[in-house]
């Protein structure tokens, strides 16, 4: 099998998809990863694929990755030109020769794979947004995909990814849904680890701590946690916030802005925020937690923060957005986009911890990698095998 990126650059998608990848691979399957671009520069952040934590895993774990090496300043809601030498697509045509099945990291990959010329495979589109209006032109491209008979099937991550995209025309037969899991044996409550990360960061043992794990991007809605974090800090004095993710650190001149804008001449407030970019230990940041919030705006459907951070004994805190209310039913709280509800809900939540340990604790089989990858597996094998009954699709002239 092949997986075509857009890119390697910090998010969610690509985290779960890479890990998707590897377990059909420690499944037996053979697959490899071509990538559109080589370097991209997003969320005011420099991302060289070599150095991305998801190109690392996958090559370490013997999957093979290529690039067609370029280079992009992407803006969010955007794909590549749909223009390629014929380098390039010479370059795809090797790579999907070799493959059975293709798998696309979310729609805009298809820009390539649609190209007049290239092998014909069969292609399983894996989604993972609940916006589908806003993604550019990629919605046409998986639509004409879909009408020439190439995507024979698409992956959600969250009902409400399917909801969106039969609303937006794509038929609910090719939609399955196949909910996110996360590797539970690195996501999980780790005391050591909690103390360790706290006392890396000089953060007493007993401080209330919230992690926003985000990249920085309009759709996490930043200003409002912000404004949320000045109107909880206001009452913890010994709270702390914690910010991660592409663009969340001082290169960021728009992350200034906002927390300037939020926190005004209440300097002593904004020192309690701590903006620690892009972190390869996501679980020692967890398990130093006591809430992983979320505050988007739109776009969501499973967010694999509020998963990840569950696991680790964080209660989560959201928004209503994607499937995020049906995710942290039970062991979390859902607030309105408002600063000071959020605010009273993650003093709730500090305050509750204790008590939604066993809840937390008996929710973890439901967010299992395993269930995950074996459900992406039967999926798979059932579509190559009835594909290997028809007859192969004819090569374009």
């Amino acid at each position: 099998m092949l997986s075509v990126y857009e890119g390697f650059f910090s998010g969610g998608a690509r985290i779960l998809h890479s890990d998707v990848v590897l377990g059909l691979a420690e499944g037996g399957q053979s697959h490899q990863v071509l990538s559109i671009h080589g370097e991209v520069h997003r969320e005011a952040t420099r991302q060289r694929m070599e150095d991305d934590a998801c190109y690392r895993a996958l090559t370490a774990g013997g999957v093979g990755v290529t690039s067609l090496g370029r280079t992009a300043g992407l803006v969010e809601g955007t794909v590549a030109a749909n223009v390629f030498s014929g380098e390039e697509l010479a370059e795809t045509a090797r790579s999907m020769a070799a493959a059975e099945v293709i798998l696309s990291l979310k729609e805009q990959p298809l820009a390539l794979l649609n190209q007049a010329g290239l092998p014909r495979r069969p292609v399983v589109v894996c989604l993972h947004r609940s916006d589908p209006e806003n993604q550019g032109p990629a919605l046409d491209e998986l639509k004409a995909a879909i009408a020439d008979g190439t995507v024979v099937a698409c992956v959600c991550c969250a009902e409400s990814t399917r909801a969106a995209y039969e609303a937006a025309g794509i038929p609910r037969e090719l939609l399955h849904v196949i909910p996110n899991g996360v590797d539970l044996l690195r996501f999980r409550p780790d005391a050591a680890a909690r103390l360790a990360f706290r006392a890396s960061l000089g953060v007493p043992a007993t401080a209330p701590v919230i992690v926003f794990a985000a990249r920085y991007a309009t759709m996490k809605n930043v200003p409002l946690l912000l404004r949320a974090a000045r109107a909880w800090l206001a009452r913890e004095p010994e709270g702390r916030v914690l910010m991660c993710g592409a663009g969340m650190d001082g290169a960021n001149p728009a992350l200034a802005a906002d927390l300037a804008s939020a926190f005004g001449p209440h300097r002593d407030l904004a020192a309690r925020v701590r903006l620690l970019g892009v972190r390869r230990d996501m679980e020692a940041v967890y398990a130093g937690a006591d809430v992983v919030a979320l505050t988007s705006a739109s776009g969501e459907a499973a967010p694999l923060c509020l998963i990840e951070g569950m696991m680790c004994g964080a209660v989560p805190v959201t928004t209503d957005v994607g499937d995020s209310a049906e995710i942290v039913r039970g062991h979390g709280f859902v607030t309105p986009p408002d600063p000071e509800a959020i605010a009273l809900a993650w003093a709730a939540a500090v305050a509750g911890r204790a008590g939604l340990a066993p809840a937390l604790a008996a929710a973890r089989e439901r967010f299992s990698r395993t269930r995950m990858i074996a459900a992406y597996a039967a999926l798979l094998d059932g579509l190559h095998t009835r594909s290997s009954r028809l007859p192969t699709l004819p090569e374009p002239l």
